[in-house]
């Protein structure tokens, strides 16, 4: 009896631990049962979700690719529209369980271009695209995706030609034939090209001959220099040689058109070579041949009668005078001497000398330089450190590398350039652009068979030469691009086979012109102009296109222009979005912005190119998007023979 109680005891406790534990263990399993059965539904539905999720997201796109108008901020729902997507208002329900929506939203920028979370600028050509689809059993779950879409279209309107930019308005500005492009019609604009009214095209000369005169005697005419005050253009030319006719001759040109020239002053002393008049005109400087006479002589401009004069330590003729006030320079033989203008009166002290590679030419003196031409054939241009007049200094000999002597230069007020021509030769360039920093060659070119006695740079990049023989007799370059300069136009004058000095003059009211000194007997002195062309000479100016109108709204992004900036010049663009009024741009409301969106602000170059996204918002009446846009571009210039150059614009927007 002892142990069958002992073992039902045993057998009653095992009894209770089984109940327990089933207690414990039945509920869990029904438990895991249930979120089982659960999560197969809940998987489900996200599986449907998501494939709801991304055909939202298809259609979007669709309707994005259709037309970007169709993405307005609010609350959408996609649908199909005849064979393509749709949005309609507000969520939609799908099926019992789902409810999708899409949500469309602007986006702003912060000032790097970066997506902003708060504040920043508006983009109006990027949209925050937020879809989701939610359902509620068997557990409430939303699944969500956000992207960005921007407009996809992208549309430039470029201009490059005289046909693109000739609607535009100019104010001190020309539009002309890019020279020596490829490109039929192309074109450019730049600031007002020189030569009057009617004349500014210096490579259209054939016409350009308004006036002659004949100097007294029967001199040969060797020189000449030319000023302008506000009243009338004056032109002294000297008579070298063994024949009659005065030394020097000071000859008036009206500003009448054709212009009125008269002698009223003389100088008969002694023969006479270089010459030189400055800026204010109140003294000539001139070469008399020596000796008993002196190496330069100093006159009144007004009656040519003389002040003062120069006698330099060096035996011979000057041949080229130069003066920066209050020194003088002149080339005598192998010499370039400077000498104290301080005083005009009386004998003239010598300050310093230096020996030069050959005979001097000519002299022409910009800064704390001196460029001399000589006929050396090794060093036909050399460059003299002029800062201490009584201690100059050759810091530079170029070698032309043509084996010629050096005839005449002109040098730009930048000293950006040295402008020089040598003697002829068959088969060899004459014509040359040399790199007025460095001494390096930077373009060579040959005349057609001229030999040249003389060379001058005028507005605008125009570099014109005359000669003897060859094809013109007076040559003009277009040296735009130096390193590619082009020949672009010549002439002939009547009953003339020489054509031995060439001068130029800018009048108060910006028209230019350029006197040459011929062979002709009876029209030694000639007055030339352009032919018809691009107007007068300005140091400033403006274009403003042709409103660009399109046939809705839309995004402008960006502009991108090809230009030319020199030394001392500037070239800067402004943009302007309106809307149009009545249909048309005329008559809209332009603000023109910069890139701080303000009218103060230009978009200016880079290596040539001025590149920029085209602003969001501005001051007064800009906006963006708009169907009407419009941008000016201005230039300005401190040396007369140079200007900025706007060669195409690109205009990039997205409807």
């Amino acid at each position: 009896m002892y142990l069958v109680k002992k073992q039902f005891g045993q057998t009653l406790v095992e009894l209770l631990i089984a109940i327990g534990l089933t207690a414990i263990l039945i509920p869990a399993l029904l438990g895991a049962f249930a979120i089982a059965r659960g999560g197969r539904a809940q998987l489900q539905q996200r599986t449907q979700a998501l494939e709801y999720l991304q055909e939202a997201q298809e259609a979007v796109r669709i309707i994005d690719n259709n037309n970007w108008t169709n993405l307005a901020d609010g609350t959408f729902h996609p649908v199909i529209s005849g064979t393509t997507w749709a949005l309609a208002a507000g969520s939609e329900s799908i099926g019992t369980y789902f409810t999708r929506q899409i949500v469309i939203g602007d986006v702003y920028r912060d000032t790097n271009g970066n997506i902003a979370t708060s504040g920043g600028t508006l983009d109006p050509s990027t949209k925050m695209i937020t879809v989701s689809v939610s359902w509620n059993v068997p557990f409430a779950t939303t699944v969500s995706s956000i992207s960005y879409l921007t407009r996809h279209k992208n549309i430039s309107q470029i201009q490059t030609t005289v046909t693109d930019f000739s609607p535009g308005s100019l104010s001190g500005t020309a539009v002309v034939s890019t020279p020596g492009s490829t490109v039929p019609n192309d074109g450019q604009v730049q600031l007002g090209a020189g030569g009057g009214a009617g004349g500014g095209d210096w490579c259209q000369p054939a016409q350009g001959v308004l006036a002659t005169f004949n100097l007294p005697g029967q001199g040969v005419s060797q020189n000449l220099s030319a000023t302008s005050t506000a009243a009338q253009n004056i032109a002294y030319t000297t008579t070298g040689g063994n024949a009659s006719g005065d030394a020097v001759d000071g000859l008036t040109v009206s500003f009448a058109s054709p212009p009125a020239v008269l002698n009223p002053a003389s100088n008969n002393e002694a023969k006479a070579y270089g010459i030189f008049v400055g800026n204010q005109g109140n003294y000539v400087y001139f070469n008399e041949n020596r000796p008993p006479n002196h190496t330069v002589d100093i006159a009144n401009s007004s009656n040519l009668t003389d002040v003062g004069y120069f006698d330099s330590g060096v035996s011979g003729t000057g041949t080229s005078i130069y003066v920066l006030n209050p020194t003088g320079f002149v080339t005598v033989g192998n010499q370039l001497v400077s000498f104290d203008v301080s005083s005009k009166t009386g004998s003239r002290p010598q300050l310093g000398s230096v020996t030069l590679a050959g005979n001097g030419k000519r002299v022409f003196v910009v800064g704390t330089n001196a460029y001399v031409a000589t006929d050396s054939t090794t060093s036909q241009l050399q460059i003299v450190n002029v800062a201490t007049p009584s201690a100059m200094v050759v810091t530079k000999s170029v070698n032309l590398g043509n084996n010629l002597a050096g005839v005449d230069l002109y040098v730009d007020t930048t000293q950006t350039y040295v402008y020089i021509v040598t003697t002829y030769s068959s088969g060899s360039n004459d014509f040359f652009v040399v790199n007025a920093a460095t001494g390096g060659i930077v373009g060579s070119y040959s005349t057609n068979g001229m030999n040249p006695k003389g060379i001058t740079v005028v507005p605008r990049n125009r570099a014109i030469i005359v000669g003897s023989g060859g094809t013109y007799l007076y040559q003009v370059f277009d040296t735009t691009f130096p390193d590619k300069a082009v020949t672009c136009g010549g002439m002939t004058p009547a009953g003339v086979t020489s054509v031995n000095a060439v001068a130029s003059v800018m009048q108060p009211n910006g028209k230019v012109f350029s006197y040459i000194l011929t062979n002709n007997a009876s029209a030694e002195f000639q007055v030339v102009l352009g032919g018809p062309g691009s107007g007068q000479f300005s140091s400033s100016g403006s274009y403003t296109s042709a409103p660009l109108q399109l046939s809705a709204p839309s995004t402008f992004n960006h502009i991108y222009a090809d230009v030319s900036q020199p030394a001392q010049t500037s070239i800067g663009i402004q943009v302007a979005v309106a809307h149009s009024v009545s249909g048309s741009c005329a008559a809209a409301s332009y603000t023109f912005i910069g890139p701080d969106g303000t009218a103060g602000s230009f978009f200016t170059p880079v290596n040539g190119v001025i590149s920029a996204q085209i602003p969001f918002t501005g001051s007064g009446s800009y906006v963006n998007p708009g169907d009407c846009f419009e941008y000016i571009a201005t230039f300005s210039s401190n040396d007369s023979t140079l200007t900025p150059i706007l060669y195409d614009m690109t205009i990039n927007y997205s409807p």
